[in-house]
């Protein structure tokens, strides 16, 4: 359709007018400029489709559209800013179309940035939670905007005379522009070994994932406690700790699973020795946590009122917990039970010895009374 700029807003008001009418279509010349007197208003299709069939003359090709196209292309021009106050022939239809899908492009790249931000905010957060720091921030955004289908992030870190080795897994989604972080590899060296021991950790949705510390505690060998859910989305409780002498088909070791049904108390296994932090709330609340990250953390015990720094680590296998003394070498559990019997023991002796003390003070109290009253009764004869 061929139209005059400087018709736009006469044509606008004339199509809103006969639409106000009850017009529904139009037939506009193929080959003539339309205005005011070559478009023809109709109110039904069939109206608009014979007119177009019968035109006026043979050299005059008709065609037929709704008037509410019509109206919409004449404003996208208007709100175009192209100049409408001079004479330019301007294909109207070819103009809207170009405008429509120029906006929906600008629409969808405005969407898209917007989601990709939504996705990169995303995986930082969930970097940042399982562990990995803010480090990865800049080379995340990069690699994102370089859409690459996968790719990798690695992060080297020391524990102690330990080192660990983590490589992060990134990839694409078929289905969008998403990305997500899939898992992370470790590879842990200790001091003593040239060869390292390798473990894959996945990644969920949830808040759930093993976080890096987390990993290095069941590579060392110690257990973890989780709130963990179902493939059904049922919340649970459990202990993880590293089968070693166990691998699945990828080479993982097999991770076994101690539920809330297997019967751990973790702070009923502690209370058998003699703890200081267990006295006090709140470093109760700390050490409780501590273990539960799968910390081999420190500890006062008391034995005989002398204080000495110990280590310990939660067993749930075996319903315990296991002690380390300051050099770290295995205290066996039932050493432990005698510190802790002997502490009871001589805190009862200490209370006999008290009793026995008032009782011998008490007597001795006694007989001073009595000679007392004695010495005032023979006064009084």
């Amino acid at each position: 359709m061929l139209i005059n700029t400087a018709d736009a807003e006469i044509l606008l008001s004339l199509a809103q007018e006969m639409a106000s009418y009850k017009y529904r279509y139009i037939a506009y010349p193929l080959t003539l400029l339309s205005d005011s007197d070559t478009i023809q208003f109709f109110k039904t299709s069939m109206g608009a489709e014979d007119y177009c069939l019968v035109g006026l003359n043979d050299i005059d090709y008709f065609k037929s559209m709704p008037i509410d196209s019509l109206i919409n292309n004449l404003k996208i021009v208007i709100h175009s800013g192209i100049h409408t106050y001079c004479d330019k022939e301007l294909d109207l239809n070819g103009f809207a179309r170009q405008q429509m899908e120029s906006r929906e492009k600008l629409e969808n790249n405005l969407n898209l940035n917007t989601m990709n931000q939504k996705n990169l905010e995303f995986l930082k957060d969930q970097l940042k939670y399982t562990g990995f720091g803010e480090t990865f921030d800049q080379d995340l955004k990069e690699k994102m905007l370089n859409g690459e289908k996968e790719f990798k992030l690695m992060k080297e870190g020391v524990y102690g005379t330990d080192s660990m080795t983590a490589v992060l897994n990134f990839k694409k989604s078929d289905q969008s522009d998403l990305y997500f972080f899939n898992s992370y590899h470790v590879n842990l060296k200790k001091e003593d070994s040239k060869e390292g021991l390798e473990q894959t950790f996945y990644i969920s949705n949830n808040s759930s994932n093993i976080t890096l510390k987390e990993a290095y505690n069941l590579m060392e060998g110690r257990s973890v406690n989780k709130d963990l859910k179902t493939r059904e989305g049922e919340a649970y409780n459990s202990w993880l700790k590293i089968d070693f002498k166990v691998t699945d088909d990828n080479g993982n070791f097999k991770l076994d699973h101690y539920h809330q049904n297997y019967g751990y108390d973790l702070e009923a296994s502690l209370e058998k020795h003699s703890i200081k932090e267990l006295n006090t709330s709140k470093y109760k609340e700390d050490l409780l946590n501590s273990l539960k990250k799968g910390n081999l953390q420190s500890a006062t015990f008391v034995v005989a009122g002398v204080e000495s720094k110990m280590y310990v680590e939660a067993n749930p296998q075996f319903k315990t917990v296991n002690v380390y003394d300051d050099n770290f070498q295995r205290i066996n559990h039932r050493e432990s039970k005698d510190q802790k019997k002997s502490e009871l023991e001589g805190k009862s002796i200490s209370q006999d010895s008290k009793e026995k003390h008032d009782v011998a003070d008490e007597a001795s109290e006694n007989g001073e009374k009595g000679k007392k009253q004695k010495r005032k009764q023979t006064n009084s004869i």
